[in-house]
């Protein structure tokens, strides 16, 4: 999709930013479009050695790394078109979600969450562009805690450490910022630019201030330890996103033995059921039905939703489930089981006394918009608003183990505008009712959110349909624990805008009700648990839904070499084989999954040998 085309579509929206900063930067950057090398499918291998099903976080670095094997050939498949560089924009990122660069995922209707959103549905946004989530996510760079991957390794899962999965971390990371560069727990040279952003409000370091009045430091959450605040760094480059695309894809472009084919939608794997070897791909690409073979391996990298559709689709998965739609069972797996998610506190705005925050309206400013084409800074930099993240303990955490249960985003915009409105699907009698009142008016808004969920949800197949969309089921707050714990945040939240550092600026809460919680004393613990109810917002963090772990593991999905269990010559490389959400964003993560991933494939085919036997 060109520019122009997102423009116009943000003009009927009603974009976060308004006319004049869109067609500026249209002007602007259609004299710089980005060039893709997108083979035609009359120019594809009848075979390749590696057939990688999604160019997103973790297929574009599985892209880079295999096909840097110049006997190799590789083929990288993609449901969406290319990026555009005014996706690149840090700002921006709120009106990318929902977006026609995203698949516009929907949860199935519940009676206990997303009670303020259209048909009671939360929106689940991810990218379909090339790039995947990473051109579309906040960018922000952190890793999880350590303790996180140890439990994996705990689980049964050899090699996934966090000693183990580090020097992934450090592989990838070009780390622009002297005083984190120069530590063990980062590095230079990588693919992946690392940076803070350039600019950023008053208000952040009046947030970092705040939670050390709370008791937590100021330190770098990806380095000795985990719990704390922290100006965030993200996963940009000279003020601009530095997606997957851009990252790891893009330099490989010009290699003979890499094909790209975008606009390439995914039906189903081939596997011989005599064998059980996948042998190749299906797809559809301008209403032509294609099939390419594989040599060596088919990789799946479609992401916590569409990997597991594809195995469904394939005969991989529940053979109850399966049969109910007319699917071949080829290898009875638990696909689309064990599916979690970062759920945040949606809702809790804060306005304050000076004109210092993000607003649309002194956003719409021509100086802004040179500052940041001419030099790359000003404040169309900051990663979606998101200036300030913490990992605090509640009760329930134990914090000698500096494993902090909650996550705080906090935006310094309490800006909440039509495209919001429909960003976060809610109704429009909830809008009017709650946040109308707060458009265009300087404020802060933070996020508590749930690093560890006790609830499990699934994904199912709608229909043997590869284009109908899988029915999403994320069971938020099934387990009574995991709304506990957000109450928990809310009250944080709140005496936290007491500190001195943010009385300064009058912080004060959004004084309009929730509808639904009127009838609740306010701002008691049961209005609160409404409230979450009413605007739970995911991160848009789902993992699990192809599970890794031991074969004695009756959810696992794939080895601890990734391998689908059952089925030989095909792998999940994605977000989908987490087998327990880490304690932060998932995109670093997901990024190391594909670096250790890779590595895994060179051992087996480059040593002739099945060393993981």
């Amino acid at each position: 999709m060109g520019v122009k085309r997102i423009i116009l579509k943000g003009m009927k929206s009603h974009s976060v930013l308004p006319t004049l900063l869109g067609m500026s930067l249209y002007v602007i950057y259609s004299i710089f479009p980005y060039s893709s090398s997108n083979v035609p499918t009359k120019s594809l291998l009848p075979t390749y050695d590696f057939i990688i099903v999604g160019g997103g976080s973790a297929g574009n670095v599985m892209a880079n790394r295999l096909s840097e094997i110049e006997d190799w050939d590789v083929l990288l498949l993609e449901a969406g078109a290319d990026g555009s560089a005014i996706y690149d924009v840090p700002t921006l990122a709120p009106t990318l979600q929902g977006s026609e660069i995203d698949w516009n995922y929907t949860t199935e209707p519940n009676e206990n969450y997303c009670l303020a959103m259209e048909n009671r549905r939360c929106h689940w946004p991810r990218g379909k562009v090339l790039g995947g989530c990473s051109g579309i996510n906040y960018m922000l760079y952190i890793r999880g805690a350590k303790k996180d991957y140890d439990i994996w390794e705990q689980q049964g899962n050899p090699g996934w450490s966090y000693q183990d999965v580090l020097p992934y971390f450090l592989k990838s990371e070009d780390n622009r910022s002297p005083k984190y560069a120069k530590t063990p727990y980062h590095s230079t040279g990588g693919y992946l630019t690392v940076e803070e952003p350039r600019w950023r409000t008053p208000l952040a370091a009046a947030f970092i201030q705040a939670g050390q009045e709370m008791g937590y430091k100021n330190r770098d959450i990806n380095g000795e330890r985990h719990t704390g605040f922290m100006i965030p760094q993200g996963t940009i480059r000279d003020g601009s996103r530095c997606s997957t695309a851009k990252a790891f894809l893009r330099p490989a472009m010009s290699r003979k033995n890499l094909h790209v084919a975008m606009k390439a939608h995914v039906t189903k794997i081939l596997i011989d059921p005599s064998t059980k070897r996948a042998y190749g791909v299906e797809f559809v690409r301008d209403g032509e039905t294609v099939r390419v073979h594989a040599n060596k391996e088919v990789i799946v990298s479609g992401g916590t939703i569409n990997s597991p559709q594809l195995l469904m689709l394939s005969g991989i998965g529940p053979k109850e489930h399966l049969s109910k739609h007319g699917i071949t069972v080829i290898q009875d797996l638990r696909v689309g089981h064990n599916l979690q998610d970062h759920i945040s506190v949606g809702g809790l705005t804060f306005l304050v006394n000076e004109e210092i925050a993000l607003v649309q309206s002194r956003l719409n400013n021509i100086s802004n918009i040179l500052e940041y084409v001419i030099s790359g800074d000003g404040p169309l930099t900051t990663l979606g608003f998101n200036e300030v993240v913490g990992f605090i303990n509640t009760k329930y955490a134990n914090a000698s183990d500096d494993f902090p249960d909650l996550q705080i985003h906090i935006w310094t915009t309490g800006d909440f505008t039509e495209s919001s409105r429909k960003s976060f699907g809610l109704t429009r009698e909830f809008y009017d009712a709650v946040l109308k009142d707060v458009h265009n008016k300087d404020g802060w808004s933070a996020y508590p959110t749930l690093l560890r969920p006790k609830s499990r949800g699934i994904i199912e197949l709608r229909s043997n349909n590869p284009f109908d969309y899988p029915l999403i089921y994320p069971n938020y707050f099934k387990e009574p624990e995991d709304m506990a714990k957000l109450i928990e945040g809310v009250k944080f939240i709140v005496e936290m805008s007491q500190t001195a550092s943010l009385r300064r600026f009058g912080s004060k809460l959004n004084p309009n009700p929730f509808p639904d919680c009127k009838h609740i004393p306010l701002y008691s613990e049961p209005y609160w648990e409404c409230m979450i109810r009413s605007f739970p917002l995911t991160v848009a963090h789902p993992v699990g839904t192809c599970k890794m772990g031991p074969k004695s593991d009756p959810q696992a999905v794939v080895d601890p070499w990734l391998r689908v269990y059952g089925v030989t010559g095909l792998r999940v490389i994605d977000s989908s084989i987490m087998p327990n959400l880490i304690s932060g964003n998932i995109n670093a993560p997901t990024i190391m999954i594909a670096e250790k991933g890779s590595d895994m494939v060179k051992e087996k085919w480059l040593t002739k040998l099945d060393v993981y036997q």
